[in-house]
């Protein structure tokens, strides 16, 4: 892993056309909002990837752990692939929904976990849980370290007593808890896009700043692709597979805005 050296890294990424880019959001794209239904759409973030999708050899996908229709209001733009809770629900450019698990064979669970965990947090500061429909996720961002390990702690004690481990995964975090579906899975959701939306001989790019997103780099990798981690100094340091590293959101944007600008109108 290494800090690239911007024309060193320009010349790895456009080696081979097309140029196919995976784009987590939330600390990749943009800072983390207040809570993950905050939605406030970013107009240069909008016009950076209206302007990447303009280019006819490059494909763009968002891959997020949120809900696809946060994903689709906080980037209305066309021609992107859209993959909201970790490519779940999957959007193509022609409107394509793709839902890889059908949500009444998961709901019930989910449906039991929560009042369960509704109960764990009451009387708690700084605990909210968030319902994706598809997964559970209890943030505990706004509460104290030590009142955040024990209330999580006695959250994955509930799941793992009713965990039905042919079905779900436990996805961990920085002061962050979530059940969910076992294809709620970057690496397997990148996988799925590379197997049935196939872009021949493409350059792959993932760009990512958490344990998520790492689940995707191996994918990238193995497939002769780049790997890019965003690292947040806020939060712990963390092992990565990436190739290169990145230091925010913004050097991220500036990174892809130059990047657009290297990118040919046509390979022909």
């Amino acid at each position: 892993m290494k800090v690239p050296n911007p024309e060193e890294l320009f010349r790895q990424v456009l080696r081979k056309q097309p140029l196919w880019l995976f784009l987590d959001y939330d600390g990749t794209l943009a800072d983390f909002a207040p809570t993950p239904e905050t939605i406030n759409p970013n107009p240069q973030i909008i016009a950076l990837l209206t302007r990447l999708v303009s280019k006819p050899d490059v494909r763009v996908t968002i891959i997020s752990g949120r809900r696809l229709r946060d994903i689709q209001a906080l980037i209305p733009v066309s021609g992107l692939y859209l993959a909201g809770t970790y490519g779940i629900e999957l959007l193509t450019p022609k409107g394509e929904l793709i839902q890889r698990i059908k949500l009444e064979t998961i709901r019930p669970f989910l449906e039991m976990i929560k009042p369960r965990w509704a109960e764990i947090i009451q009387g708690e500061t700084g605990f909210y849980i968030e319902d994706k429909d598809w997964a559970l996720a209890l943030h505990a961002k706004f509460s104290q370290d030590s009142a955040a390990k024990r209330v999580l702690t006695l959250a994955q004690e509930v799941v793992k007593q009713e965990l039905a481990e042919e079905q779900f995964r436990i996805l961990g975090g920085h002061k962050f808890l979530e059940i969910a579906p076992l294809l709620a899975h970057k690496g397997k959701s990148v996988s799925y896009l590379l197997k049935h939306y196939p872009l021949p001989k493409a350059q792959l790019v993932y760009i990512g700043d958490d344990d998520k997103d790492e689940e995707a780099f191996d994918v990238i990798q193995t497939n002769q692709g780049l790997a890019i981690k965003v690292v947040n100094e806020t939060q712990p340091a963390q092992p990565t597979r990436a190739n290169y590293t990145l230091s925010s959101p913004a050097e991220v944007n500036t990174w892809l805005e130059t990047l657009f600008r290297h990118i040919p109108d046509s390979s022909y």
